[in-house]
């Protein structure tokens, strides 16, 4: 019996003195890196900056002290790289497999050789506001490292959404640990690794209620939008076999069919705001293929491939741009329909589609962070923060991830939570497409993603 009890003891003593020499192994005063990527994501599990050795003598550890110390005061998951370009480090995917091994979500940024970077979650900063702000910090042609990065820190820290991960600790940096505070810090992990499981659980549970709420705000839109296309075909005075019908006309026709059948299939299988990005999409094909029949049986030329009427998507194709501008808004171009660039020639108002809210019936780009992925299906998620600048769904989709994630996909983890290598490479928007590489893919407008 007595021996039955000493093995159930030992496992968890084991265990805590393995916990505790980790601990204390990190924690010794003049241990040095090797350098590589696994000993630089161990580095950002414990604290915001990591600077490669081989690297040093680009950013010392006095600048990397001071910077860890403004991230950390902030609050803000923002993690900071410098790395030699080694073989070490493969520069097409640096950034993903940074944040693979980190397993923590939040703002990456790499200063890799003489390039730099930056990535980020959907929920902590959207795609958008990457891209501008590794823009804005490489046009600004900073002389040194410490000048780039303290910029980039600078704004990111103040619009990166979510929390400082706890494995960070407090904001003081330091030297050694004594014994006493080892011990207690080792009992801590035992306890508290329940708690942190428990915290993930109920964020986990707290999003997926935002996103059903979310997607509910959607449905009765997508429905209505859906039921006013099945109008459309329902008017349509076309038979296939009809007198000059044609072979072109039956494929218009064809398609607008399909569109409508897909749009319902996508709306009944969706399970997330981003997936109804899909929906409009096809009922944006429908309307111009709807556009297309039109002009053929009437012997018109056939329409341009245009946006949908940025007004109410459901006027159908645009046939011209025209200058708007919200209430209290810049000025900025804007597709529109025949009907409302007739009234806004007119000094009228457009008729601009509108959406519940809790302050009653507003135009959708004055409404919640819901409608973004509804938006993008029509106008597409390039185009449409330029389109929405000045407006309320255009600062949240600049300054904060609209569900969706930058127009399509989940909403992501919440900053400074731990998920592992569990996240979407393809929602991890990195400042120059292509999911933040150094090399490959888009350059997003930018001129040249690669070193």
């Amino acid at each position: 019996m007595k021996t039955a009890t000493r093995r159930v003891l030992i496992g968890p003593v084991l265990l805590l003195l393995a916990a505790l020499l980790a601990m204390v192994t990190v924690a010794a005063p003049g241990a040095h890196a090797a350098g590589g990527l696994d000993e630089a994501a161990a580095a950002l599990r414990k604290g915001p900056v990591y600077v490669d050795p081989r690297a040093s003598g680009q950013f010392s550890a006095t600048e990397a002290d001071a910077l860890a110390k403004k991230i950390k005061d902030s609050g803000r998951p923002v993690f900071v790289a410098v790395l030699p370009r080694t073989s070490d480090y493969q520069p097409s995917t640096l950034l993903r497999d940074l944040r693979t091994k980190v397993g923590i979500s939040g703002v990456y940024a790499v200063e890799f050789g003489d390039g730099f970077n930056a990535g980020a979650d959907p929920r902590v900063m959207s795609r958008t506001a990457v891209q501008n702000l590794v823009g804005a910090v490489k046009r600004s042609q900073y002389p040194t490292v410490s000048a780039r990065l303290n910029s980039f820190v600078d704004t990111a820290a103040t619009e990166a959404h979510g929390h400082a991960p706890a494995s960070w600790g407090g904001t003081g940096s330091g030297g050694g640990i004594d014994t006493g505070t080892v011990v207690g810090l080792g009992a801590l992990i035992v306890i508290g690794g329940g708690g942190a499981y428990a915290i993930a659980r109920r964020n986990r549970r707290k999003r997926a209620e935002e996103e059903r709420a979310a997607l509910e705000d959607l449905r009765i839109v997508v429905d209505e939008d859906i039921t006013a296309f099945g109008e459309e075909l329902d008017r349509l005075d076309f038979n296939p076999a009809e007198p000059g019908a044609d072979d072109a006309m039956r494929a218009d026709y064809s398609r607008a069919l399909d569109a409508y059948e897909d749009a319902k299939s996508a709306m009944a299988a969706a399970e997330h705001p981003g997936d109804v990005q899909a929906v409009t999409k096809e009922l944006e094909e429908g309307r111009f293929a709807l556009a297309a029949l039109a002009a053929r049986r009437e012997g018109r030329p056939l329409p341009e491939r245009r946006l949908p009427c940025f007004f109410d998507p459901r006027h159908g194709p645009s046939v011209t741009d025209a200058t708007w501008a919200p209430p209290g808004g810049a000025e900025r171009t804007v597709p529109v329909c025949a009907a409302d660039k007739s009234r806004l020639d007119d000094g009228r108002e457009p008729l601009a589609r509108t959406v519940r809210t809790p302050q009653g019936d507003r135009p959708y780009w004055d409404a919640g962070p819901s409608y973004a992925p509804w938006a993008g299906g029509y106008f597409g998620g390039g185009l449409l923060p330029g389109l929405l600048i000045g407006t309320t769904l255009g600062h949240l989709m600049m300054t904060g991830p609209a569900y969706g994630a930058d127009l399509g996909g989940h909403q992501g983890a919440e900053g400074g939570e731990v998920t592992g290598a569990d996240f979407d490479p393809g929602d991890f928007g990195g400042g120059f497409g292509g999911g933040g590489d150094f090399g490959g893919g888009g350059d997003g407008g930018f001129g040249g993603g690669d070193f």
